[in-house]
């Protein structure tokens, strides 16, 4: 596998829901400043990504039924359809994790299949977040089997909302069941070149970061944490 730069892992995350226009706006330009692959939006910013990515080497993705992937999967297919109809380039679909934690693994595939059959014909890339945090080893693998099985073009570890993030873990049992199959996408805690680089390292594809970490990544800086003064010596009191 060829190594790329590392700003074209970078799925550059721009969804916090309280942020304004013009916050979206902002840290939209800073992915497309770093050439990111592609900058992933909430839904209601499309057009305002699409405006801003206009012309660049950046892409846009979107999430769908985020963060928590309850929606009825009809109701998933029609978003999705939706956002074909948009030009979007990626789409980041939530799995309904509590059917997974359920067993109800018809239905899971159902729910993954549905949107894949969107974005299957229109050469949309469809991720499947499945929240790892929230499973274990079996349910992670077996996910991955099915996500496979319907044509997905990615797993995700996590939403960022959740807890837990891209443990080594995770992505190590992503990585075993994936067998380079389906690429794999960490999300939540990549924060500095040395981690995007370890990930790409083991094998992961795709990297999810939110905005603020995208800078540190592509300068190449570790990501320096204040540390708390020292306590005052009783010689020093």
């Amino acid at each position: 596998m060829s190594i790329l730069p590392i700003n074209r892992y970078l799925d550059h995350a721009v969804l916090k829901p309280e942020m304004t226009q013009a916050e979206a706006a902002q840290q939209i330009k800073v992915g497309v400043k770093y050439k990111v692959r592609t900058v992933c939006v909430r839904p209601a910013d499309i057009p305002l990504a699409q405006d801003l990515c206009d012309g660049s080497e950046t892409d846009i993705s979107c999430v769908l039924s985020f963060p928590h992937g309850t929606a009825l999967s009809e109701t998933k297919a029609e978003e999705a359809r939706r956002y074909v109809q948009l030009g979007i380039s990626e789409i980041d679909m939530v799995v309904n994790y509590g059917l997974i934690l359920s067993g109800e693994w018809e239905r899971v595939k159902e729910d993954m299949a549905a949107v894949c059959r969107i974005t299957k014909p229109a050469g949309v890339v469809l991720k499947v977040i499945l929240e790892t945090s929230a499973l274990n080893i079996e349910q992670i693998t077996r996910a991955i089997e099915l996500a496979i099985e319907v044509g997905a073009d990615f797993v995700k570890t996590s939403t960022g909302f959740a807890g837990g993030g891209a443990t080594d873990e995770a992505i190590k049992v992503m990585l075993t069941a994936a067998r380079g199959r389906i690429g794999v996408k960490p999300s939540g805690g990549v924060r500095d070149y040395k981690r995007a680089q370890e990930l790409v390292g083991m094998g992961c594809s795709r990297l999810g970061v939110g905005y603020a970490s995208t800078p540190v990544i592509c300068s190449g800086v570790l990501e320096q944490i204040p540390k708390e003064p020292d306590a005052p010596s009783i010689t020093s009191i």
